[in-house]
C-alpha cells in the first residue's frame, strides 16, 4: 500500500473502499470483504445511513482499530457549531469507535463555518485525528483554507478521467489539501469503462479499464476510494501496485478530460435547490 501523508503530518493509505450507494443489508458483508481483500481505509458518512453496518463489519473483522483509516461525513442538516458536535459524538456510537481518522463537512452549504468549528474543537479534543472538507469547489476551499482557524487536511471531489479537477488540484496543491476522488471511474458515465483509449492502454499491462484508472489517480497523488459490492472486484481494484502508467500513457488519460461534472454542479441554483429540498424532506421524515 502507499500512503499520503496530511498537512498535519498523518497518513492516510492512498486507496481505500468506499461504501457509498452500498444499502445497509449488504453493507456489513461488503466491508468485510474489502478487509479481506487488504483494504485499510474505509469511507463512510451520516448521509450513507450504513455507519453502523461500518462499525460493525470492522469490529467482527478482528483487525486493529488503530490499523484502519476510518472516515465518515457530516451532512448538511447537521451544520452549525452544537448540532455537528452532536451529530458527530452520533456517528462515533454508529461507528463504534471513540475517534474518526478523518471527519469531512459532506456539501459547501449552510452553516459549515459553524460546523468547520465543530471539527476544529473535536480534531484539538482527539477525537479526530484529521478533519476535511468535500464538494468544496477551488473558490470556497480557498475561502475556509485561508480563514479558518486550522486548515482542512482533505477536499474529497468528484474526480475521473473526464472530469480531471486540474485547476481544482492546482489549488488544493498550494494550500496543503490532499485531493481524494469520490466517483474515480465516473460510475461508468459517458461509456467510460469502454473508453477506446483506457482499453488500449490496458491491453499493453494487461489491466482493466478500471485498474488503469485507479493507477492514473494514484500516480497523479489522487487518493482513491473505489467502490463495489463484489469481492473479486475489490480484489482487483486493489491489485494496482504491481505497474507504472508511462508519462506518455498518462498524457493520452490527460487528454480525455472533459473538465465537467457527470453528476451534478454546485454553482447552479436549481442544484443547491435540490439539496435543499433534500434536507427539507429528511427533517420531516
Amino acid at each position: 500500500m502507499e500512503y499520503v501523508t496530511l498537512n498535519n503530518g498523518v497518513k492516510m493509505p492512498i486507496l481505500g473502499y468506499g461504501v457509498y450507494q452500498v444499502t445497509k443489508d449488504e453493507c456489513e458483508r461488503c466491508v468485510l470483504d474489502a478487509l479481506k481483500a487488504g483494504y485499510r481505509s474505509i469511507d463512510t458518512a451520516q448521509s450513507y445511513f450504513n455507519e453502523e453496518e461500518v462499525g460493525s463489519a470492522i469490529k467482527k473483522s478482528g483487525i486493529p482499530r488503530e490499523d484502519i483509516f476510518l472516515t465518515s461525513k457530516v451532512w448538511i442538516e447537521h451544520y452549525g457549531y452544537e448540532s455537528c458536535k452532536k451529530s458527530v459524538e452520533e456517528s462515533l456510537k454508529k461507528l463504534q469507535t471513540d475517534y474518526l481518522d478523518l471527519m469531512l463537512l459532506h456539501q459547501p452549504f449552510s452553516d459549515y463555518y459553524g460546523a468547520w468549528r465543530a471539527l476544529e474543537d473535536l480534531y484539538e479534543e482527539g477525537k479526530l485525528l484529521a478533519i476535511g472538507i468535500s464538494n468544496f469547489y477551488p473558490d470556497r476551499m480557498v475561502d475556509i483554507a485561508s480563514f479558518a482557524r486550522i486548515r482542512p487536511m482533505v477536499n474529497q471531489v468528484e474526480t475521473h478521467p473526464y472530469n480531471q479537477q486540474i485547476a481544482a488540484k492546482l489549488y488544493m496543491d498550494k494550500y496543503g489539501v490532499q485531493i481524494e476522488a469520490w466517483a474515480p471511474f465516473g460510475e461508468g458515465r459517458g461509456g467510460l469503462f469502454e473508453d477506446k483509449a483506457l482499453k488500449e492502454i490496458g491491453d499493453k499491462y494487461g489491466k482493466t479499464t478500471a485498474q488503469v484508472m485507479l493507477r492514473w489517480h494514484i500516480q497523479r497523488g489522487v487518493a482513491v476510494i473505489p467502490k463495489s459490492t463484489h469481492y473479486e472486484r475489490m480484489k482487483e481494484n486493489f491489485n494496482v501496485f504491481d505497474f507504472e502508467l508511462s508519462d506518455s500513457d498518462m498524457e493520452i488519460i490527460s487528454a480525455l478530460d472533459k473538465n465537467e461534472s457527470s453528476f451534478f454542479f454546485h454553482y447552479d441554483p436549481a442544484m443547491v435547490e435540490w439539496f435543499v429540498k433534500m434536507v427539507e424532506e429528511r427533517k420531516n421524515n
